[in-house]
C-alpha cells in the first residue's frame, strides 16, 4: 500500500526534499531517502509502507517501556519495515534495516481504521507505534492515531526522536506519550554507531516536553561506549533540565547484530547509573532487562513507599489510590 507522503516539498528537476526527519533528504526521481521507505516517483514523494504491517502484537505497556502510562494495561503494538538509523546494536535489525539492505518491503496490509478496530477489540488502552521507527511510517501512524483518539484510545510512540519540529507539531494532537531513546550524549557516538546526530534528538525532547507530550527516556548502557560517569552525569543533567519527573530507563545491553564482541552490561553498571540519575534529582530512574531488580519498581518521591512492584513486564503489586501514594497521598506523574 503506497500513498503520497506528508511533510515534503518539491524542488527543481523533479527533486523533492523530505521534511519528516532530521536527515532532510533531497531525493532525486527513482531514488529513496535514508530510511529506504520513502521514494520519489516523478517528482512526487511516496511512502511505500502505508498500511503494510511487518509486526502486530498485544504487549504489556511496560515492554515499551512505559512505566507511567496506564501501568498493567495492554498496548496494541504495530510497526512497518524501515528506519532512519543504522544502529550497530539494533535488536530489530531484520525488519528495521530490510528496506535499505535488501530494498524489500514486506508485511500484511491493514488500513488505519482496521488497526484501530483491532486495538479496540483487544481491550488495549493504547496503540504503540514501536519495534522500528514510527517517524518513517508517519502517514500510517498519523491516520491511525487520529481514528484511535476519536474512539477513546491513546497513542504512544517508541522513537529515536530524530524528527523535525513539523512532524512533532503535526502528530501532537493525537500523541499522548513518547518513549525516546537517548542512546548517548556524544555526537560522535551517534555519527559512528547510528548514522545520525545528537542535536536534533535533544531538540525533539525539549519540543515534546514543551508541548505537553508525556515523556519517558531510555538509554541502552553499552560497556565502554556510553557508560562513563561523565556521560551518565550529562544525560541525567539534561533529563533533569527537562523535568525531574521524567522517567529514565537504563537498559542492559546484550550482544547483537553488528556489535557481538561487547560484553553484557554488568548489573553493577546499571546500579551506578541509577545512583547518578538520583543524585541529579530525577524522581524515577529504572533498571531495564534485569527481571527482579529493585530498579524495576516505582517509589514515591516523597515518602519512599514502593508504589508499583514489578518483575519484568509484570505488575506484582500496586500501592496506589488512583495516581496517589496510598501512604502519604503524593501524586505520581504520568497517565493513569
Amino acid at each position: 500500500m503506497i500513498r503520497e507522503a506528508m511533510l515534503y516539498e518539491k524542488a527543481d528537476d523533479d527533486k523533492v526534499r523530505c521534511n519528516l526527519c532530521a536527515h532532510g533528504c533531497t531525493i532525486t526521481p527513482g531514488r529513496r531517502g535514508v530510511c529506504g521507505v520513502r521514494e520519489n516517483k516523478n517528482g512526487i514523494l511516496y511512502t511505500l509502507v502505508y498500511g503494510t504491517l511487518v509486526a502486530e502484537n498485544i504487549d504489556p505497556i511496560e515492554k515499551k517501556p512505559f512505566f507511567h502510562v496506564y501501568p498493567g494495561s495492554k498496548s496494541y503494538s504495530i510497526a512497518t519495515a524501515g528506519c532512519n538509523f543504522s544502529c550497530e546494536f539494533c535488536q530489530n535489525h531484520e525488519i528495521s534495516q530490510m528496506p535499505r539492505s535488501t530494498l524489500m518491503i514486506v508485511g500484511e496490509d491493514a488500513a488505519p481504521a482496521e488497526i484501530a478496530a483491532r486495538a479496540q477489540k483487544s481491550g488495549s488502552k493504547t496503540i504503540a507505534y514501536t519495534y522500528t521507527e514510527p517517524t518513517v511510517y508517519f502517514e500510517l501512524a498519523y491516520e491511525t492515531a487520529r481514528i484511535a483518539r476519536e474512539q477513546g484510545l491513546k497513542n504512544v510512540f517508541v522513537t529515536n526522536g530524530f524528527m523535525t519540529s513539523s512532524a512533532i507539531e503535526t502528530i501532537k494532537p493525537y500523541l499522548a506519550a513518547a518513549n525516546v531513546d537517548l542512546k548517548s550524549f556524544r555526537d560522535d557516538f551517534y555519527r559512528k554507531r547510528c548514522g545520525a546526530r545528537l542535536a536534533p534528538i535533544l531538540a525533539s525532547l525539549q519540543k515534546m516536553k514543551e508541548m505537553g507530550i508525556w515523556l519517558e527516556i531510555t538509554t541502552l548502557l553499552i560497556p565502554s561506549l556510553n557508560d562513563s560517569n561523565e556521560e551518565l552525569k550529562d544525560i541525567a543533567g539534561f533529563i533533569a533540565g527537562l523535568g525531574k519527573e521524567t522517567p529514565w530507563h537504563i537498559s542492559r545491553f546484550h550482544p547483537q547484530y553488528k556489535m557481538l564482541t561487547k560484553p553484557v552490561t554488568p548489573v553493577s553498571s546499571l546500579h551506578r547509573a541509577r545512583e547518578i540519575g538520583k543524585l541529579a534529582g530525577l524522581k524515577y530512574v529504572y533498571s531495564g532487562n534485569v527481571p527482579g531488580d529493585e530498579g524495576e519498581n516505582t517509589y514515591c518521591s516523597y515518602c519512599g513507599n514502593c508504589l508499583i512492584e514489578r518483575h519484568g513486564f509484570r505488575i506484582v503489586k500496586l500501592n496506589l489510590s488512583g495516581n496517589k501514594c496510598n501512604r502519604c497521598g503524593e501524586e505520581i506523574e504520568g497517565l493513569f
